[in-house]
């Protein structure tokens, strides 16, 4: 079997410039590279941090995020890629961040297997965030 590991994740936004001051105000995210991708039309940017990577599209004549997409529960109900997620160690300490920063939060799971919460970023594309039970 071929070995890899995983590269980024990638989301299509409205405003690439809106996107790239988001992920930076609010998770932490730098510029690594800008660039035009001429088959798609996109204006793009990767941004890092550590080693995260995220690649951030802006599509010319691009439709919309459909309002279910927004929703967790009602985005599990279409078929197709759902989202990332990023662990962190205290959800609760996370949510308090993400809230003095005025994020989108759109829902949140407290449950005996786990953790966790998803955020809409600026164009509404859902992250989700988890923190692992303890064993």
């Amino acid at each position: 079997m071929a070995d890899f590991t995983f590269h980024h994740g990638g989301v299509s936004v409205p405003s690439l410039e809106e996107a790239l001051d988001w992920y930076g105000r609010v998770l932490g995210f730098e510029l690594e590279k800008r660039f035009y991708i001429e088959a798609a039309r996109s204006h793009a940017a990767m941004v890092r941090k550590g080693p995260l990577r995220f690649e951030i599209f802006e599509v010319e004549g691009a439709a919309p995020l459909p309002e279910d997409r927004r929703h967790p529960p009602r985005d599990l109900q279409t078929h197709g890629n759902k989202h990332v997620a990023f662990q962190v160690a205290d959800l609760e300490a996370f949510l308090a961040e993400m809230e003095d920063k005025q994020a989108d939060i759109a829902f949140v799971v407290r449950e005996s297997f786990g953790k966790g919460c998803f955020v809409r970023d600026c164009a509404g594309n859902l992250i989700e965030f988890v923190e692992e039970p303890m064993d």
